[in-house]
């Protein structure tokens, strides 16, 4: 396992939203990733719809959910925020990029051999995605 990295305290991810920080992946690239609480679960994933990959899912304001799945903000999509599965839209059948995380005492922690923490927030980037819709909930 590579650098264990603190990223919040699981009471500090919104119930219906994410947190939004940014890692390093083994290439140099900088990549977005949004950490979620499900019924079950605490989970972490790329910051991209599978439908339409320059298509955030939190645009900085926290992805929007509803019952237990994220939804892309675009099409409607929405991916179960414990295994990352879409079932509908125009997404059905892909599943999100995972990163893991593990949690300890209550803290969620990047262990993901393949990237880094950097920051919280998203990438600094005024070519960044954009999307033609406002839905939040």
């Amino acid at each position: 396992m590579g650098v264990k990295s603190r990223l919040a305290a699981v009471e500090a991810i919104p119930e219906n939203g994410s947190l939004l920080f940014t890692v390093r992946e083994e290439d140099g690239r900088k990549e977005e990733v949004v950490l979620v609480r499900g019924d079950d679960c605490v989970e972490a994933w790329k910051n991209f719809c599978q439908h339409e990959t320059d298509q955030r899912l939190d645009r900085g304001f926290g992805a929007a959910m509803r019952d237990g799945e994220i939804i892309c903000p675009k099409h409607g999509s929405m991916f179960d925020a414990c295994t990352g599965h879409c079932d509908n839209g125009k997404a059905a059948g892909s599943t999100l990029v995972a990163v893991d995380v593990t949690v300890e005492d209550g803290d969620v922690y990047l262990v993901d051999d393949d990237c880094r923490y950097l920051y919280d927030g998203g990438i600094d980037d005024d070519d960044a995605p954009g999307t033609s819709s406002h839905l939040t909930f």
